[in-house]
């Protein structure tokens, strides 16, 4: 009776990644090989091991849910690379993003995952991401690029769930004056409108 081994290996294929298993005597196969000579033949078997953005989201929330701290984005790309970024509403601290990396890694099983995690605080002068972010720099100047191309800068003055105003000052002369005098004006934007807006960082 002839002999053979079971030889798993990783192929990332896709964006996804594939543990694969076959009976094969003392090779590994490509899968479009393992396909052919699978079906119908011997067994073969299929399966990935995919950390889902939703289950990261849970554990996060989980977390934060009495924190000041929250979370402002979270991506699972496909080899398994998790970021995870936070914000405050006052400052993030790298003991936070410890406590975040840590509270994950007891939640997920490496072994079997087999996951790498960045946990990361949002940095200044990145675009906002989330709601929060624009209500905790009401006040503050920022700058708003449109999908357009056109970029204004101003004091962002209120923020909902569907718009947001930004007060910008600008140069205008009067009918009959000599001189621009400076007017301010509320402008409205729908975050649909807007390729990002982002706190103003100057340096005087």
């Amino acid at each position: 009776m002839r002999e053979f081994a079971v030889l798993p290996f990783v192929l990332r294929i896709t964006g996804k990644i594939y543990i694969n298993i076959w009976q094969s005597p003392n090779k590994i196969l490509p899968l479009w090989q393992i396909w052919r000579r699978g079906a119908g033949k011997l067994p073969f078997y299929i399966c990935f091991f995919m950390i889902k953005k939703e289950t990261v989201k849970r554990i996060v929330d989980e977390f934060l849910i009495n924190s000041d701290n929250y979370p402002v984005d979270i991506q699972v790309q496909p080899d398994n690379m998790i970021i995870v970024e936070i914000d405050s509403d006052e400052s993030v601290s790298i003991d936070d993003c410890v406590a975040v990396g840590k509270f994950i890694e007891a939640k997920l099983n490496k072994d079997i995952e087999d996951y790498e995690l960045e946990v990361r605080s949002a940095g200044i002068g990145q675009p906002f991401k989330i709601l929060r972010q624009y209500l905790k720099n009401v006040g503050n100047e920022v700058e708003v690029l449109t999908k357009t191309g056109v970029t204004h800068t101003g004091i962002l003055k209120s923020a909902d769930t569907e718009t947001f105003v930004l007060r910008v000052e600008k140069q205008v002369k009067p009918e009959g004056a000599k001189r621009k005098t400076t007017v301010k004006e509320d402008l409205t934007f729908a975050y649909g409108e807007v390729k990002h807006t982002k706190y103003l960082i100057r340096f005087k």
